[in-house]
């Protein structure tokens, strides 16, 4: 018998795993069919390609995807959600982003953050892997009125899962590097995003150029959030996550 639930798959960001939905879980869990696949080489999904290229991810993403689902990826996952809203359409009826764009990295025209820190997170990488992902934890929270508490919730529901593949890391950052604008120029499918107005790693100012590639995306910010609402201002994140799939929470 076919569930007359709406399917939610929430992709996680880099350096994390599915941990980081704990608290989204715990609220639409009975709402949804619900499913938070781990990256390649992260969490549970200990196997990944090798070279650790989009197209290999994608691809192994997808056979985890049910079809007509709601689509919603934070931050790296974002940007592999909208290249599997591009590459495999019947899969995602709707595509959510939160803190996510299509170019992660700045130009002249477009609102992102410095390729020297990205080559500062590679570096700090090799040096050490373990407090590098300590850093972004850091930086997750940034926002919150509760930045300790939260951290240390993040820690533990990551630490709840197997380590990451090193190899998978350094290769996952490495994605953060591509340009997928023209691809979600050219999405058909529904979007919604959520954004915050103190992060530094997706600047707010990239809503407006979303905006300009894609006219039917329906994208709002919060305020006093930074990179990760869901864990700094989770009333405002479930409101937004629940009007977008259409459950009550």
């Amino acid at each position: 018998m076919m569930s007359d639930k709406p399917t939610l798959v929430l992709l996680h960001g880099w350096g994390m795993n599915q941990g980081v939905w704990r608290s989204v879980t715990s609220q639409f869990e009975h709402n949804v069919s619900l499913l938070t696949p781990d990256l390649p080489g992260f969490g549970l999904s200990q196997q990944y390609p090798i070279p650790y290229q989009l197209d290999a991810v994608i691809e192994l993403l997808a056979e985890q995807l049910p079809d007509d689902s709601y689509l919603c990826g934070w931050s790296l996952g974002g940007l592999l959600a909208i290249s599997l809203a591009k590459r495999f359409p019947h899969k995602v009826k709707q595509l959510g982003l939160v803190a996510a764009s299509p170019c992660f990295v700045a130009d002249a025209h477009w609102p992102g953050m410095a390729e020297h820190v990205l080559q500062q997170f590679a570096q700090a990488l090799s040096n050490n892997l373990t407090q590098t992902i300590e850093r972004f934890l850091a930086i997750q929270a940034m926002g919150s009125s509760n930045a300790r508490e939260d951290i240390k919730a993040l820690r533990q529901a990551i630490m709840a899962y197997p380590a990451a593949q090193p190899e998978a890391v350094v290769g996952a950052l490495q994605l953060l590097k591509l340009d997928l604008r023209a691809e979600f120029a050219a999405l058909t499918q529904p979007i919604s995003g959520i954004f915050g107005r103190l992060d530094a790693l997706v600047p707010a100012d990239v809503v407006d150029a979303l905006q300009l590639l894609n006219r039917n995306a329906q994208l709002s910010v919060i305020e006093h959030a930074s990179h990760a609402p869901f864990i700094s201002h989770p009333e405002a994140f479930n409101h937004w996550l629940s009007d977008w799939v259409g459950v009550k929470l």
